[in-house]
């Protein structure tokens, strides 16, 4: 899918727009890495940020889409992703050996069941969380949020890597 075919329509109803614009900045990660050197998946780009290298955020990515729609939403057990470890703080960071395409088809399974929780049901629907009871709109606002930053970081590090900016 071309960044133009990834676009939210201009007039649609809210659920349409909400994941048309969540689906806009999923494509951009992948967009984002397109052509990126395999010596440059697991490098730490960013000053000060030593767990930060595209392949790291991707899986990052990956995991925080499962935790929010499927831990949260769904209150699927955490102990279920291998990801999350109380003794290692950010664990979903660590992929040392991983294929960044690996990572990224990842990604796209997750974003792929993440709108099917999400056409499920109501956007008004509150979450069964026991500690955290968000509604299913405030989860995907959310999302819309995280990964357009997390773009942002992509956008850093590949011109920090080899100097590519923008849509490219």
């Amino acid at each position: 899918m071309n960044l133009y075919e990834a676009r939210p329509p201009i007039v649609a109803d809210e659920r349409t727009q909400l994941i048309g614009w969540l689906d806009l900045q999923r494509v951009l990660v992948r967009h984002k890495l397109e052509g990126l050197r395999p010596s440059d998946e697991h490098r730490a780009l960013l000053p000060e940020s030593p767990l930060m290298t595209p392949a790291g955020l991707v899986s990052h990515m990956r995991w925080v889409e499962h935790l929010w729609f499927e831990v949260i939403y769904l209150n699927v057990p955490r102990d279920q992703n291998p990801a999350f470890r109380k003794d290692v703080e950010n664990a979903e960071m660590l992929v040392p050996g991983v294929p960044l395409s690996e990572l990224l088809d990842q990604y796209d399974a997750q974003w792929a069941r993440s709108n099917e929780i999400v056409a499920a049901h109501s956007l008004d629907d509150i979450a069964q969380d026991p500690e955290f009871q968000p509604s299913l709109r405030w989860i995907v606002i959310h999302m819309v949020e995280e990964t357009a930053r997390h773009v942002g970081h992509l956008d850093a590090m590949r011109e920090l890597a080899d100097g590519r900016t923008g849509y490219y």
